[in-house]
């Protein structure tokens, strides 16, 4: 960024037409939206971005979350400043910047995907018609009139990319480009530390908790439960429309959270490592490189669709298309020289096929690692983005 320059802050809108159809935050408060209108070239582009924020899987974690941002838009940040993917500025964001670029609030529990209520605890699962409910605000204020769109998110917001890529596509006239990015969404349903699947556990709780299981593909649900349909491992190849997948290998959420829990590691063994990746010793590198495995096995058929593109690099991060410092900049993440925010604008506009796959940890020079000087609360419970990290 450019020294001098004035961030671009974006206030919020909420959405009062969502009260008629029950779209509500967990708290019963109106969900919202940040918008910063195009202009020249991009004047009827649209870039739209669903924020990320963990998720909750029972009553006590939604209770706390309703009283966050992530639940109720009473505590949302009124003016939201936009970077990476979301600049409005051609040295930050060379191929987007002027387009109509959106960033829906987050403030259900389950990747805008849920549908119920609970009356005793006075929570709201209405993720799907917080979806609907913006989609169609938007196209009212003139996304109905987009010559080319992008959907894109991150973390629980990638997961939500993912399932909503579809439905987002069948928006517009099929002779538009329609494309999604799905950046840190890769969750995989992998075995921890302990031998057991913690993640899969949790989003058990996520999906028969909030209602989620009628708004999974029934493609995915016909022949396997809901819970394993909420992992986008078994959505992405069922995927219709062209889908970027951007992801680490080594990712720091999933690490800490599904991986290394303090549940399957009593002891500590991996704290060091959580917090620091050059502090694994050689043992954990292994269990981390047999994960980075099962994610490039997940995506190779993934990638064999021209239409699809993949930049998986071998850091440890958690969303890199929102920050500045690896979305696009003179020290960005590369893989072959390639950087994501090149990478991604290549595979939209087809002026290249995108399969960018990095050398296993360490060789990767470029990256930007997240490291942690002191230990934080869980994410998941305390409702913490790490993405929000610097």
């Amino acid at each position: 960024m450019t020294l001098g320059r004035s961030p671009l802050f974006v206030p919020l809108t909420l959405i009062p037409a969502a009260a008629a159809s029950g779209a509500f935050c967990m708290d019963g408060s109106l969900p919202g939206y940040h918008l910063h209108r195009g202009f020249g070239s991009g004047a009827d582009s649209w870039l739209v971005q669903l924020e990320g924020g963990g998720w909750c899987n029972d009553i006590q974690s939604c209770l706390y979350r309703k009283n966050s941002r992530h639940g109720s838009s009473y505590y949302m940040e009124k003016q939201l400043q936009f970077t990476g993917i979301l600049s409005d500025k051609p040295d930050e964001n060379p191929d987007f910047y002027n387009w109509n670029r959106v960033k829906i609030c987050y403030c259900d529990g389950a990747s805008f995907l849920g549908e119920g209520y609970d009356r005793a605890a006075g929570l709201f699962f209405r993720g799907q018609r917080i979806w609907l409910a913006a989609m169609e605000d938007l196209m009212l204020n003139g996304m109905r009139y987009a010559n080319q769109a992008l959907l894109t998110g991150c973390s629980a917001g990638g997961v939500a990319a993912i399932h909503h890529c579809d439905g987002f596509r069948a928006l517009f006239p099929g002779s538009i480009r329609v494309k999604c990015v799905a950046d840190a969404g890769m969750f995989l349903d992998a075995i921890d530390v302990a031998g057991r699947r913690t993640l899969r556990s949790f989003f058990r709780g996520v999906v028969n908790l909030q209602g989620v299981a009628r708004n999974l593909p029934q493609t995915c649900t016909s022949h396997l439960n809901p819970t394993l349909c909420f992992f986008p491992q078994n959505v992405v190849s069922i995927i219709q429309t062209p889908l970027f997948l951007l992801n680490t290998a080594y990712d720091v959420w999933q690490l800490k959270e599904s991986l290394a829990t303090e549940a399957a590691d009593p002891h500590g063994y991996w704290q060091d490592c959580k917090m620091d990746n050059a502090k694994c010793n050689t043992d954990q590198i292994q269990f981390l490189q047999d994960f980075r495995n099962q994610m490039l096995n997940i995506v190779e058929r993934f990638s064999l669709s021209k239409e699809n593109g993949i930049f998986i690099n071998s850091c440890f991060a958690h969303c890199q298309s929102e920050r500045q410092d690896t979305w696009f900049g003179s020290k960005s993440p590369t893989i072959r020289d390639k950087g994501i925010a090149k990478s991604v604008g290549d595979w939209y506009f087809d002026r290249s096929r995108v399969k960018e796959t990095d050398c296993p940890y360490p060789c990767d020079k470029t990256c930007h690692h997240l490291v942690n000087k002191k230990k934080k609360p869980p994410l998941i419970l305390s409702n913490v983005s790490l993405q929000t990290s610097p």
